[in-house]
């Protein structure tokens, strides 16, 4: 097993691990985040993600879970907190047996040569919901999109509690955030030269649209906007976008739209099925 420090009383190393939970600044700074419950940590260290830190309490109560993972994943030191300690660093009811801090994966921009030949991408503008913003990460990952932008001034990708909404899938589907309308620019450019002679189709969502999106085509390359929950997507991503299409609610339906993580999910799961009918 790594080395291991034990803390019984809230000093610094303490306080880092509070501060990695409720600090977006800091945690940036320090290029860490904190990440609790099995199916996280086990899809981190099988994607790859670097585990700094594992955060546990009395190694006799361990399940074999966590003690295969301190004995068998390489960190550069473990924490031991006392019970009291471990309960309050937790975020859920039952205080989780193990915690890892893990490095942030840092680019410039996105790299566009892993896209597939017919990419799929989603971007979705100033999400304001923790759990929102999980939630579509999660579609990302289940229905094959092959990156989700994020843009402007929005929630931290790494919050624990996005972390804990994307149920894993933050380590599995690609996501890069994309500070201003410039970069998107520049990225949807250089997305139609990759995708070029094939041209690029720029789907914003909008529940006033007039065309529903079951007539949009779907099959080409393809990138879907999602709005911020409040705003909906900002004028200029309207502006860049080559058509604007709703998810068309039932004639009798009582809402106008749906919440944006199920509308992502709606929106993804059309253009996979158009995919799957092109090809049929």
């Amino acid at each position: 097993m790594m080395p291991t420090t034990r803390i019984y009383a809230k000093n610094a190393a303490y306080q880092k691990l509070e501060v990695l939970k409720t600090n977006r600044n800091k945690r940036h700074r320090y290029g860490e985040f904190l990440v609790e419950g099995v199916r996280n940590i086990n899809e981190a260290i099988a994607n790859g993600w670097e585990i700094r830190t594992f955060v546990h309490g009395d190694p006799v109560g361990l399940s074999g879970w966590a003690l295969e993972r301190l004995r068998d994943v390489p960190t550069g030191g473990n924490l031991q907190l006392s019970s009291e300690l471990m309960g309050e660093i937790s975020g859920k009811t039952d205080t989780s047996e193990l915690l890892a801090i893990v490095a942030m994966r840092r680019a410039n921009q996105p790299d566009l040569a892993r896209l597939s030949p017919n990419p799929l991408i989603a971007l979705f503008d100033r999400p304001s919901n923790k759990g929102n913003l999980g939630t579509a990460l999660r579609s990302c990952d289940a229905l094959g999109v092959d990156m989700l932008l994020l843009t402007g001034h929005c929630v931290d990708l790494y919050d624990p509690e996005t972390v804990q909404a994307s149920m894993g899938s933050l380590f599995r589907a690609p996501a890069w955030h994309i500070p201003d309308n410039a970069g998107v620019d520049d990225l949807l450019f250089r997305l139609s030269e990759r995708c070029a002679p094939c041209p690029l189709a720029v789907v914003g969502s909008s529940a006033d649209a007039s065309l529903d999106i079951f007539d949009c085509d779907l099959t080409g390359p393809t990138v879907l906007l999602l709005g911020n929950e409040a705003d909906g997507l900002c004028q200029h991503l309207r502006e860049v976008c080559t058509v604007m299409a709703r998810i068309p609610m039932a004639p009798k339906a009582g809402a106008d739209s749906l919440n944006v993580a199920c509308a992502a999910t709606a929106l993804f799961c059309e253009a996979v099925r158009q995919r799957r009918s092109d090809r049929t």
